[in-house]
């Protein structure tokens, strides 16, 4: 299991340098695709999709492609209005196909393509930012570099468990570790590009706190639904969801922070 997971997460960080390095609509593309595969598992998971009904999905499906070929237009014009239309598209289905539909399938459909679609649409407005060619790489520092260095630090010296019901294998040590882990990443990323020191290792740690609260809200759903992976996309990592929960939640962080900080 441990030589399959990390053969994938090597092609996964390949696949995110390629992608990431070329950027503009090549990056766009690739996170539109990701998205709708996040929605699809999502989807399966809070019980959207049943055998015999995909209506609500495909709807969804078609928001969030809507979403993201209207965002080179501008996010906050255009992406905006089309998240806004997306709740009255889908509560158009909600009401014309009563009683087709419970309220809490709707919500969740809604709620996925928020979720995931627009979250992770932060890693390419963050790269398209006039410094993102570099600042974009702190989502990745943040979400998957304070993963592996948690799980390193919890593993040597975890003692105490961090949220002992949710996720028995996370400890405090380990949370610490990854947020120091984190900073130094970010500390060391700035030394090696010349940028801000303290700011970068300051938006890799922030990043890193938030990336832990996707992880375990994702594991939350997960539990309440009771499954043990969002998919089985990613040999020895699961799902879309399974890898990418934390960056979803530490892409807007980073982008936000980037234009404030930097």
């Amino acid at each position: 299991m441990f030589k399959t997971r990390l053969i994938s997460g090597i092609f996964l960080v390949l696949a995110a340098f390629l992608t990431i390095s070329c950027g503009g609509y090549v990056l766009l593309a690739t996170l539109g695709c990701i998205s709708l595969i996040g929605i699809q598992e999502l989807s399966g998971a809070m019980k959207v999709r049943t055998e015999n009904d995909r209506l609500l999905e495909i709807v969804t499906f078609i928001c969030a492609a809507g979403y993201y070929l209207v965002l080179p237009l501008g996010f906050e014009r255009w992406g905006m209005a089309i998240v806004l239309l997306s709740l009255v598209v889908i509560m158009s289905v909600y009401v014309f196909t009563y009683p087709r539909y419970h309220a809490h399938q709707v919500m969740a459909a809604y709620f996925g393509l928020i979720y995931v679609a627009v979250m992770l649409s932060f890693v390419w407005l963050t790269r398209e930012l006039p410094q993102g060619r570099i600042l974009v790489w702190l989502v990745f520092f943040s979400s998957w570099g304070c993963d592996t260095c948690a799980y390193c630090v919890g593993m040597l010296i975890g003692r105490h468990k961090m949220a002992p019901v949710l996720s028995p294998k996370k400890s405090v040590e380990g949370a610490v570790g990854g947020v120091a882990g984190a900073a130094l990443l970010g500390c060391l990323y700035a030394l090696a590009t010349g940028e801000p020191t303290w700011e970068y290792a300051l938006i890799c740690a922030a990043g890193s706190l938030i990336s832990m609260v996707g992880d375990l809200a994702a594991s939350a759903i997960k539990r309440n639904q009771e499954i043990k992976d969002y998919g089985r996309l990613i040999p020895g990592h699961g799902g879309i969801l399974d890898r990418f929960d934390s960056v979803i939640f530490t892409a807007p962080v980073i982008y936000y922070l980037g234009t404030i900080l930097l």
